[in-house]
């Protein structure tokens, strides 16, 4: 480690970053060009046959040409994660009401609504729940 100075350290680290944010990058384009839902099977060989062969090349033209698309996807793509959370979320909890009327979880939130407004004392909150859950 003596003959090896912090400086060429220092630079052997960049250079392994910026590779790996190069794979990171590449393949985060290879993803984007076939998620793409407008753009055809040949459009999407003929990109990859670019980014393949001329990998520098064919990642800077696809990101000067579709970068913008590329982010309009990425945000769709999180927003139908999030919806799709959001109604697991829901269904788990049983908050969606239904035909069935409202859930227990709607229940104990009203009675909790209840008990801090004073209209119902503790023990008759700890009643209901019990009724509630058991």
């Amino acid at each position: 480690m003596d003959d090896y100075p912090l400086l060429n350290l220092f630079w052997t680290m960049l250079w392994f970053f910026l590779w790996i944010l190069w794979f990171f990058l590449l393949f985060k384009i290879i993803t984007d060009i076939f998620r793409s839902d407008d753009m055809g099977g040949w459009g999407k060989a003929g990109w990859m046959i670019f980014v393949i062969i001329l990998p520098f090349l064919g990642v800077f033209v696809y990101l000067i040409a579709r970068g913008k698309s590329m982010g309009e996807r990425d945000l769709a793509q999180m927003q139908q994660n999030e919806a799709a959370f959001k109604r697991y979320v829901q269904d788990a909890a049983g908050s969606s009401g239904g035909a069935s009327g409202p859930s227990k979880a709607d229940e104990l939130a009203k009675l909790a609504d209840l008990k801090t407004s004073g209209a119902i004392s503790e023990e008759e909150f700890q009643k209901a729940k019990a009724h509630l859950l058991g």
